[in-house]
């Protein structure tokens, strides 16, 4: 059990705060009682079980007032816990953006280390896109949107927001859907707060999940905003496929098959089959360009969110050519530079030089 001085600790660093009154404020705002999310989850009860995530579980919930929540409930005796709930509160309390999952409050009592969330009906991409049945919910529009607002949240938290953000955790699982099928990024337990004139990172301590994980940070614990576009053009190739980056046999992954079929000039093989209504090939075309563009092997050489916005919003395209992907299999071999220097090209051969410098234009081919 916390004591007091370690709770007033917390208090103390969890709000980036410029006056006392601005932390009375937020605290008074964000504080939630414990037994109010008590009656809100009947206990925390199975029945109001929404999932387990990676650091416990969630939890449905109804407030006095009327509204519907999501209770994340942080392991009891966790002290990794008690430091993703310090990480999540300090920055999701400060952001503000539709495509970002809201923060509505917190719990500290007892035991407990809760985080409340506004609840989104529609759960987890990874629960309709990799359901074959729910996939069919997912028409291209909506794929297109999600894709968007994705890109858009990220923007958000590298560019756009007060604080410079590094997610470090983006998977199908943390993208959250609303009754409009919105994306909404969650989850900011690994997410780190960089300052304006930093532009990298490293760590000892490798914590994501695998097959999202850009190589700089697998290999070598580097990460940065292009980390995150790492895993942004991992789920633009699952979105569009419909298949996981893991699913694949024979020692292969979705990276390398996205890469032959582009490369082979069969990039329309890539699209999810279970489409069955017409989807504009240049959209998809795209899409596929940017998701090869996001998950190169050299950091320098992925695109930024606010290039891939544009690249979004625009009806002709003109951007380098995707070179072989990290972790690339071929008949059952990784093939990987030898020596990839975070935000150099040197250890590229001289054929993936060739192909990055190489520019490709794509025009609108159908009408949106």
């Amino acid at each position: 059990m916390l004591t007091k001085k370690e709770i007033q600790n917390l208090y103390s660093s969890i709000f980036i705060l410029e006056t006392q009154a601005d932390y009375e404020k937020i605290k008074e705002s964000l504080l939630m009682g414990l037994d109010t999310l008590k009656t809100a989850t009947a206990n925390f009860s199975d029945e109001n079980k929404l999932g387990q995530g990676g650091f416990g579980p969630v939890y449905k919930g109804k407030l006095f007032d009327g509204r519907e929540i999501a209770v994340k409930r942080l392991s009891s005796n966790s002290r990794q816990g008690l430091a993703e709930l310090k990480t999540e509160v300090m920055l999701v309390a400060k952001l503000l953006h539709r495509n970002l999952v809201k923060l509505l409050g917190f719990c500290l009592e007892e035991e407990e280390k809760l985080l409340v969330y506004e609840y989104l009906p529609n759960g987890s991409l990874d629960k309709i896109l990799f359901d074959h049945g729910k996939r069919l919910r997912l028409g291209w529009g909506r794929r297109y949107k999600i894709i968007v607002g994705i890109a858009r949240g990220l923007l958000y938290l590298h560019e756009d927001s007060q604080l410079r953000i590094i997610h470090r955790d983006l998977k199908a699982s943390n993208i959250l859907l609303d009754e409009e099928m919105n994306p909404k990024i969650s989850d900011f337990g690994l997410a780190k707060l960089f300052g304006e004139s930093e532009t990298q990172g490293n760590t000892n301590h490798i914590a994501g999940t695998y097959g999202y994980m850009a190589p700089e940070y697998a290999k070598h614990g580097l990460f940065s905003i292009k980390s995150d576009v790492y895993s942004f053009g991992v789920l633009v190739l699952e979105i569009i496929t419909g298949q996981k980056n893991s699913s694949f046999r024979n020692l292969t992954n979705l990276l390398s098959h996205a890469w032959l079929h582009w490369n082979n000039g069969t990039a329309e093989e890539l699209i999810d089959p279970i489409l069955n209504d017409p989807w504009p090939t240049f959209e998809a075309f795209k899409c596929v360009h940017i998701g090869l563009l996001c998950v190169q092997e050299n950091a320098a050489d992925r695109p930024s969110m606010s290039d891939i916005i544009t690249m979004l919003s625009s009806h002709s395209v003109t951007a380098p050519a995707p070179s072989r992907p990290a972790f690339f299999v071929s008949n059952g071999h990784f093939k990987t530079d030898s020596a990839n220097e975070f935000g150099s090209g040197l250890s590229r051969s001289t054929d993936s030089i060739q192909r990055s410098v190489n520019e490709v234009t794509i025009s609108e081919l159908d009408p949106r």
